[in-house]
């Protein structure tokens, strides 16, 4: 630039050249349908593209996996069975792992996923929480029995007819531990029942 005495008379019109072209630029921006350059309007864009069933798959699958990470921490110190005790250290190391994948899915997809549990897994906590003992062994383990029939039932429909191709292969992929879990939370319930 140079320091002419007279520079300062075209200045106010190129600035409001600059903002025109500024704003010019920015609409252009908004109009275009996909801007490279614009991570979150892009997984904005792919949140709007993922059907409601597979966000509601994913939002279930989310607080589903959250209260099996607590729940199995409450066995670990609650538990009066070796047995419960291992089932809810292996619920919080299977469903941490899925938990981390789902949520790298959401992500890519825009999709927020809960922080917190719903009513129904919040009134199962309270009510495993004044149990301790046999008594905890027994409700815990008729609670994964059930918990477990449900979630392989949704992964199986999530795993045939998802629409969105990521989200069917997290259902999947998750299924199989899912199938194992339902197994061996039923073996662990009877011997439970049986008593030792």
């Amino acid at each position: 630039m140079s320091h002419h005495p007279t520079l300062h008379v075209p200045i106010l019109p190129v600035c409001v050249g600059v903002a025109v072209l500024v704003a010019a630029g920015s609409a252009s921006a908004q109009a275009t349908t996909n801007p490279p350059t614009s991570n979150t309007t892009s997984s904005m864009q792919s949140a709007a593209k993922v059907s409601s069933s597979d966000k509601s798959f994913v939002e279930k699958a989310a607080i589903g996996g959250m209260a099996e990470v607590q729940m199995g921490k409450l066995a670990q110190q609650k538990a009066g069975s070796d047995q419960v005790k291992q089932f809810g250290t292996r619920m919080v190391d299977d469903h941490s792992k899925a938990n981390d994948d789902l949520k790298q899915v959401a992500s890519s997809k825009g999709i927020p996923l809960p922080s917190a549990l719903d009513s129904e897994h919040k009134s199962k906590m309270a009510k495993l929480e004044k149990l301790s003992g046999a008594q905890f062994d027994r409700a815990y383990m008729d609670d994964m029995v059930s918990d477990h029939k449900k979630d392989v039932a949704e992964f199986e429909k999530q795993a045939k007819s998802g629409n969105d191709a990521d989200i069917k292969g997290f259902a999947s992929k998750t299924l199989p531990t899912l199938q194992q879990h339902l197994s061996l939370a039923e073996s662990t319930d009877k011997a439970v029942k049986g008593g030792k």
